[in-house]
């Protein structure tokens, strides 16, 4: 998981080549790179100053253009989108299954019909009618994602609230004079939160492989930007033809990071929620 992250802040200035790229560019020269280079071949170029060996540690794709640096760069594309959508579905989600919960009545029957009917849909294929529906790019990508996990965050929160509003200290809290507002944000929120902060790498997981689903789709960001979804979609029609490089390694940074995050996710359960891990 660090890995990634890593990969995401500071892997576009350790990329040999120009991800987008099918050439380089040396002393105002262009070199074409050879195309479906397989793993660790080196291409060499006569330039002024002597010739100069390029290696190409996970090979060329169909275009020519360097795996690696595809790989490296598409990791701050891919948890960008999953970061935008985690953060504003938790948000929405937190923010409705809070008044929702508190407010009871027609309030929470009306958003928890709505919440419901969205839950009811399979995840990736609502987040396929929405990216449809507003286009492709990074923001729309996240807003499309987004709203597959909003119904999750609200049930888990409204459930949490339903809990705690009827412990006595809220009730004490309401006859001091305490109004709707202080009691929402300042006593049920932060006694609610640690049953939602358990879930995000989870979450944030997940938001991974469906950025990777809709990209593979066409969905995604649009080419030539380095996405792992789209890279594995086009290096799959490869397979067969024996250059399996091309998709196996942005398939491997997908589970690599989808494990990471899953993994994290259990051990912040472990630590919130100790009966659990007891259990």
């Amino acid at each position: 998981m660090m890995f990634a992250i890593s990969l995401a802040i500071i892997g576009v200035y350790l990329t040999p080549y120009d991800p987008t790229k099918s050439y380089v560019v040396i002393d105002g020269k262009r070199f074409d790179i050879q195309p479906l280079l397989p793993p660790g071949s080196k291409m060499i170029v006569e330039t002024s100053s002597g010739n100069i060996t390029l290696i190409f540690y996970l090979g060329t794709d169909q275009l020519g253009r360097d795996v690696l640096s595809r790989v490296v760069a598409g990791a701050r594309f891919v948890l960008l989108v999953a970061f935008i959508a985690t953060a504003l579905s938790s948000l929405i989600g937190i923010i409705l299954g809070l008044i929702s919960g508190y407010a009871g009545g027609l309030t929470d029957r009306i958003i928890s019909l709505v919440m419901d009917a969205m839950y009811a849909f399979p995840g990736l294929i609502l987040a396929i009618a929405v990216a449809a529906l507003i286009g492709v790019g990074i923001i729309n990508m996240a807003l499309a994602i987004a709203v597959v996990y909003i119904p999750s965050y609200f049930r888990m929160m409204r459930g949490v609230v339903l809990s705690i509003k009827s412990l006595s200290y809220i009730d004490a809290v309401r006859l001091m004079g305490a109004g709707s507002f202080r009691i929402l944000f300042r006593h049920l929120l932060p006694n609610a939160l640690y049953s939602v902060i358990a879930v995000l790498p989870i979450n944030f997981a997940d938001a991974i492989i469906t950025e990777a689903g809709l990209s593979f789709l066409g969905l995604g960001i649009p080419p030539p930007t380095p996405d792992w979804g789209f890279d594995l979609n086009r290096g799959q029609k490869f397979f067969v033809s024996g250059y399996w490089w091309i998709g196996a390694f942005p398939g491997l940074m997908i589970i690599i990071t989808v494990l990471g995050f899953l993994l994290l996710g259990e051990g912040l359960n472990d630590i919130l929620n100790p009966r659990r891990s007891v259990r």
